[in-house]
């Protein structure tokens, strides 16, 4: 049944635009941008100079729609899946067997933030929208690094309380 009230649903706004900001946080070149892309399908690096010398420098936006299968036996994580912002309508599992249809849980928008120290600022305007945060580390490298340990301590400054920390480039 369609909502007849003037103001959207929590469910309705969350179909058209991202309810929740979580910032890519970081030290260079540990691959925040590489994971947003993995994610949402989206470049964050945009700008000629950005890709002539490969690293994020202004703060990059890019959405994407977080589904999960209603098939009670469609097993974690499988059961989870991200689309793109402009998925509509339904979604079916693409699990082999499953036939579930997949039930939109979160309408995200990810703050990939520069990670070189001389873009610090930036990183600054990024996480005032932040309601949460991914700190990402690389494996192949000691931990912290400088700008790990400053974007960390700039959302604890911010008092972010919710901060996931993934390590990345394992394999290397």
């Amino acid at each position: 049944m369609a909502n007849t009230n003037s103001q959207p649903t929590f469910a309705e706004a969350m179909e058209n635009q991202a309810t929740i900001n979580i910032g890519i946080i970081g030290h260079v070149a540990h691959g925040k941008s590489a994971l947003v892309r993995c994610l949402t399908g989206i470049n964050t690096i945009r700008f000629k100079q950005e890709r002539e010398r490969n690293i994020t420098m202004k703060i990059g936006y890019a959405n994407a729609k977080l589904y999960k299968c209603n098939n009670a036996l469609c097993p974690r994580p499988k059961c989870f899946k991200a689309y793109s912002s402009h998925t509509t309508g339904t979604v079916i599992c693409d699990r082999p067997t499953c036939g579930g249809q997949m039930q939109l849980v979160r309408h995200v928008s990810f703050v990939d933030c520069p990670g070189h120290d001389v873009l610090m600022q930036n990183m600054l305007n990024g996480a005032a929208v932040m309601d949460a945060a991914i700190l990402l580390v690389a494996a192949n490298e000691a931990c912290p690094q400088p700008q790990t340990a400053e974007h960390l301590a700039a959302v604890e400054t911010m008092n972010l309380q919710h901060i996931v920390v993934v390590q990345n480039k394992c394999d290397l």
